[in-house]
């Protein structure tokens, strides 16, 4: 219980990991801020791509989940890793 978090700001520089469905390859990595790109499928199931590098700030984060948005893509998570 005696453990600190820092302050989350929205103009510093975050690690973030975003899962969305569909498939991405790794071409798409300087069109969404250097993040890195892995996918995986499990059986049947649709494939899952997940993103995961430093962004900037928020600013950045909402242009990668435009970005997301515009290649019609389900957003199933946003999960804030760290941050300095």
């Amino acid at each position: 219980m005696g453990t600190q978090q820092k302050r989350v700001r929205r103009d510093m520089p975050a690690t973030y990991r975003i899962r969305i469905q569909g498939y991405l390859d790794e071409s798409w990595s300087g069109q969404l801020g250097g993040m890195a790109i892995s996918t995986a499928q499990s059986g049947d199931e649709a494939p899952v791509t997940t993103l995961e590098g430093e962004l900037v700030d928020q600013a950045a984060l909402a242009g990668v989940l435009g970005m997301v948005y515009d290649l019609g893509c389900p957003l199933l998570s946003v999960e804030h890793v760290r941050h300095d």
